[in-house]
């Protein structure tokens, strides 16, 4: 944990031993009582924490936040054909990292229906997986997650403006990399499961004035291709 994130209502009670930040602070940080740590509050200011006291079952923290918010994620969206839990875990933690503004998880013609009724999602774990990605990032800043929408009903759903750009082997006549991409507005990725789309999603992506393109000639896993995608983005966006 480069930062170690904190909900607001977890600043008005000690943190449990138990708890892995404290597990992280006591035994990987080595901090010992009166020593600081960097510390975040999700969705807000990043600061120093003091490790007041360490008891038998829980440690006192003080926090001292700054007045400077940390910048804003980049205004780039993924629709992501809805993943095994495994892929997803790493879509969520390492988007989160690279600092996109929102996830969609969305059902797919191709795509197996019980990923859907993951304990990941039902257990409250993708919301962990984000706050893992965050502190990694030295963040605090959460993208927007939803999981279980029709695609046709995400893409209405997005915003009008910007660029929209959905990842095809198979027939996407252009590379992303030669896509111009505007600076000001937002970037939706599309990415099909791991089956890839079918002829009416790609329709259906076409009738949404998404443009077809492809990473190269190697076919890529969707964590990989995911990444890769999102940096190229990135660059043209002049965020690297």
């Amino acid at each position: 944990m480069n930062l170690i994130l904190f909900e607001p209502t977890e600043l008005v009670g000690p943190l449990p031993r138990h708890d892995p930040r404290a597990v992280h602070l006591l035994d990987v940080l080595r901090r010992r009582v009166g020593d600081s740590f960097d510390a975040g509050l999700v969705n807000g200011p990043r600061g120093k924490g003091t490790l007041a006291a360490i008891g038998a079952d829980a440690l006192t923290l003080t926090f001292a936040w700054d007045q400077v918010l940390p910048p804003p994620t980049d205004p780039i969206i993924l629709v992501l054909g809805l993943s095994r839990p495994q892929t997803a875990r790493d879509l969520l933690r390492d988007a989160t990292a690279l600092g996109v503004a929102a996830l969609h998880f969305v059902t797919t013609d191709r795509g197996e229906p019980s990923y859907a009724q993951s304990t990941l999602w039902s257990s409250g774990e993708w919301r962990r997986q984000l706050i893992s990605g965050a502190q990694q990032a030295f963040d605090t800043r959460l993208p927007e997650v939803t999981h279980g929408h029709s695609l046709t009903k995400t893409l209405a759903a997005l915003p009008a403006e910007g660029a929209r750009l959905a990842l095809d082997n198979y027939e996407s006549p252009h590379s992303l990399s030669t896509c111009s991409i505007p600076r000001a507005n937002p970037v939706a990725l599309a990415f099909g499961p791991e089956r890839g789309w079918s002829p009416g999603e790609r329709e259906a992506l076409r009738t949404h004035h998404f443009a077809l393109v492809h990473l190269g000639p190697r076919v890529l896993r969707t964590e990989t291709a995911c990444i890769a995608a999102v940096a190229l983005v990135k660059a043209k966006l002049g965020s690297l």
